[in-house]
């Protein structure tokens, strides 16, 4: 086996892919900015792949982070072998702490499945092998964060603070209604506005452009509906929202679907808006309850986010994820 480095630019298509590693779309580098990317080669055949991001990265206490994103492995030989060249990259660049799996942001893909439990896949949701978290933690890593999914199994249940939190906001002006798709780039815009001043101060959160927000969300309109997403407003201006999918996952495997995923929860965290965002949850119940659904996924809480606190009265966690962390010795 031999490690590749390739200049920015350039691409790893005139290689042959292992069939172990799952697809990878070379024109990611380019659009997510990769800083680096590695390949391991078996002969001529790439057995491991990663990108790396060491410019603008997320801001973390006093350390220059260095993210690893893009992974794949066939096997733990390859994975050690593009791992320790990625360290030393990440070192040559002054890193001192290594973080992954993270496709550059936290607006991507990241974590890894690191307790899969015994639930099936839900739609959109980040899969891999469990060699992969095995090979991180081999190679020295530790857990910097840890997420968890959550099942409902009873769309029913009720929270008895939530009338009361009702009739509070809708007293102060407050009123939720269904995404509107006749004019969704509108409704889009507006949720990246209100995503930024919620989520500024999430672990390890950088900006994203617009443009990419955007894209990222017009890619799965044609799987939207719009009645599980709910939009709260005051006088016209966006104060939170809620956005819910059909696991569509339980279509591909022949099953009914009678599961949505609550994938987004986001409110202004002023003293006036106080429960909006467990009211939405609950609204999003009802609602998915009255159009035939028996269960909900809280998807992919950070331990530590408000949305776990709000999910704990109604759900049960079905899977857990870990996001990873390794001093790099610059000596």
């Amino acid at each position: 086996m031999r490690v590749v480095d390739y200049p920015i630019g350039e691409t790893t298509g005139s290689y042959p892919v292992s069939t172990a590693l799952d697809a990878f779309d070379q024109d990611l580098l380019a659009q997510h900015e990769v800083d680096g990317h590695s390949i391991v080669l078996e002969g001529e055949t790439v057995v491991a792949r990663a990108s790396l991001w060491w410019r603008d990265t997320p801001k973390f206490e006093a350390e220059q982070l260095g993210i690893i994103g893009h992974f794949a492995a066939r096997d733990k030989r390859a994975a050690e072998q593009l791992q320790s060249r990625l360290f030393e990259r990440l070192k040559a660049q002054g890193c001192s702490l290594a973080v992954g799996p993270m496709d550059g942001n936290t607006w991507r893909r990241y974590r890894f499945v690191s307790d899969p439990g015994d639930e099936p896949p839900f739609f959109l949701e980040p899969e891999n092998p469990a060699l992969y978290p095995d090979s991180f933690l081999s190679a020295g890593f530790t857990p910097m964060a840890q997420y968890t999914s959550a099942r409902v199994t009873d769309l029913t249940l009720h929270d008895n603070r939530i009338p009361r939190a009702i009739a509070r906001l809708k007293g102060d002006g407050i009123d939720w209604r269904p995404l509107d798709m006749a004019n969704f780039e509108r409704e889009l815009r507006s949720i990246y506005r209100l995503s930024l001043r919620c989520f500024n101060n999430n672990f390890l959160y950088t900006p994203i452009e617009e443009a990419s927000f955007l894209a990222q969300y017009q890619a799965v309109a044609p799987y939207v509906r719009p009645e599980l997403t709910l939009m709260a407003e005051r006088d016209g201006d966006l104060l939170g929202y809620l956005f819910g999918i059909p696991d569509l996952n339980q279509g591909r495997r022949g099953e009914p679907v009678d599961t949505f995923i609550v994938k987004t929860v986001a409110a202004l965290p002023e003293r006036r808006n106080a429960g909006l965002g467990s009211v939405l949850v609950a609204e999003s119940h009802r609602i998915a309850h009255e159009q035939g659904y028996r269960y909900a996924i809280h998807a992919l809480m950070h331990e530590s986010n408000q949305s776990r606190n709000i999910s704990a009265h109604y759900a049960h966690t079905m899977r857990r994820y870990t996001l990873y962390q390794k001093r790099l010795d610059r000596s």
